[in-house]
């Protein structure tokens, strides 16, 4: 006959446990310690935030200058503008054919040249 095998299940050995020796120490509660990097988090959270608002209201401020000088810049444009005109009026004034007849007539004493007595003289075609 042919021997049977059993397989044989051990129990697991009980948990050994050590007794209490009369009196046992427990540490006293720990102290509550202050948060110091909740504390510079914080601060230094702040310190970012004002920054940036320093940077937005320094921005502000150039952009506010910048629109000053561009109103000043337009005026001063507009000014040109109308001196250039007042300018070209005065070109034009100046320029003008009756203006300049009586300039020759007064201070050259120039007169104007008779009709019948200009000749025209032909170069042919070319």
């Amino acid at each position: 006959m042919a021997a049977r095998s059993e397989a044989v299940v051990h129990a697991p050995a009980p948990a050994t446990t050590k007794a209490p020796r009369g009196r046992t120490r427990t540490s006293p509660p720990a102290r509550a310690r202050p948060r110091r990097r909740g504390i510079t988090g914080g601060v230094v959270s702040i310190a970012v935030v004002a920054l940036l608002l320093a940077g937005v209201v320094a921005l502000n401020v150039a952009v506010l200058r910048l629109n000053v000088r561009l109103d000043e810049l337009g005026a001063q444009r507009s000014k040109l503008r109308a001196d250039n005109a007042e300018l070209a009026s005065q070109l034009s004034a100046a320029a003008s054919s009756p203006r300049i007849q009586e300039l020759a007539r007064n201070r050259l004493g120039l007169v104007p040249a008779d009709p019948a007595l200009t000749t025209y003289v032909d170069l042919g075609h070319r």
